[in-house]
């Protein structure tokens, strides 16, 4: 096993990283002496997962499972009020504890539901998905989406401790596996060079639910971000990098109603969108973005979309979140390795649209 430390000061906590974790919840979990526990989770995962969890679970408090509809397209605050609902038939208090079993979406709803429960209750992860183990369970970040767009509506709420299991991986769908390599590639992309290299050299493998090399990998991907995340917890400055290929890729999802693609599958074009921007910047050569056109092609992710309106997409990232009186501040490449914030010019994100297949 694993165990990484996200470093804030006072609210410090570990995640932990290794085969048949969720055989041992209740030695986490003990610890932290909850008076109940919710365990959030969806239906694919809780028939596979949420019953010995909860007895396990059920060793140390009493427990209960919810189950969300599931999917993107339900991330929204009904979903919130139904996890509420259920906190209160369960006779929850401030000393409860939500558990959020599945991928990024039960992850975020789970997470600000817990938030924003009696002003505040605590909150573990554990995450079942690649996508959420690398990414979206680590940092804090909870919310849902808007009609307007993607997670504008959450808060800044840390989980208590990341518990992740690598064996949910191998009864992951092949397209899940995919969509979070997208994240891996992310962080190589805009931290590490040289794990940027080691993951695409590693793709057959992890492609392949190798063990050891998926364990390496969300290893690395955890590290780095929880560097980030601990230099930067509410995303004044540097954990913005965080976001290479998401400004296009929530654009994507939001036109496309979070129904084509998965989210990961968005980020992946969305980062071959934010390298042929940095290229027309003059940051990176063509070959740069050959490179990772192709890192993102064999993960068996999508490197462009056909057909969605130019216009529309602006005014999408325009609406973003992180979008500042209208103008976007776009994630872009100094290097392989290396991300900086930039505006650019309005011009060469036209023509980079056109060239990733919008209309």
């Amino acid at each position: 096993m694993v165990r990484l430390t996200v470093d804030l000061a006072g609210r410090s906590y570990d995640i932990h990283i290794g085969a048949g974790l969720l055989g041992r919840l209740g030695e986490f979990l003990r610890p932290l002496r909850p008076s109940r526990l919710l365990v959030v989770t969806d239906p694919r995962v809780g028939s596979l997962y949420a019953g010995p969890v909860a007895a396990a679970l059920g060793a140390i408090a009493p427990a209960s499972v919810f189950e969300l509809a599931g999917g993107e397209t339900g991330k929204d605050l009904r979903a919130v009020e139904g996890v509420l609902d259920a906190l209160q038939a369960a006779g929850a208090d401030r000393r409860s504890v939500v558990v959020a079993l599945g991928g990024g979406v039960v992850g975020d709803i789970a997470g600000f539901a817990a938030a924003i429960y009696m002003r505040g209750i605590r909150f573990v992860q554990v995450p079942t998905t690649l996508l959420a183990q690398v990414d979206s369970s680590v940092g804090g970040k909870t919310g849902v989406n808007h009609p307007r767009g993607k997670n504008l509506i959450g808060a800044f709420h840390q989980p208590e401790v990341v518990i992740t299991d690598t064996d949910t991986l191998q009864t992951l769908p092949p397209r899940e596996l995919s969509a979070g390599l997208a994240e891996v590639l992310k962080h190589g992309l805009l931290a590490d060079a040289g794990y940027f290299d080691r993951v695409r050299r590693d793709l057959p493998r992890l492609l392949d639910c190798d063990r050891e090399a998926l364990a390496a990998a969300i290893a690395r991907s955890c590290q780095l971000k929880a560097g980030i995340v601990a230099r930067d917890e509410k995303e004044a400055g540097e954990r913005a990098l965080l976001n290479l290929g998401h400004t296009f890729g929530h654009a994507i999802e939001s036109l496309t109603g979070y129904e084509r693609w998965l989210h990961g599958e968005a980020v992946g074009c969305g980062i071959c969108l934010a390298a042929d921007v940095s290229q027309r910047l003059g940051l990176i050569g063509r070959g740069e973005v050959e490179t990772i056109e192709g890192a993102i092609a064999a993960a068996r992710l999508p490197t462009r979309i056909e057909g969605l309106d130019r216009a529309a997409a602006m005014a999408s990232m325009r609406g973003d979140k992180k979008a500042e009186a209208g103008e976007i501040g776009f994630i872009v490449l100094e290097s392989i390795g290396r991300a900086i914030q930039r505006r650019v010019p309005q011009p060469l994100v036209d023509a980079t649209l056109a060239a990733g297949g919008y209309r």
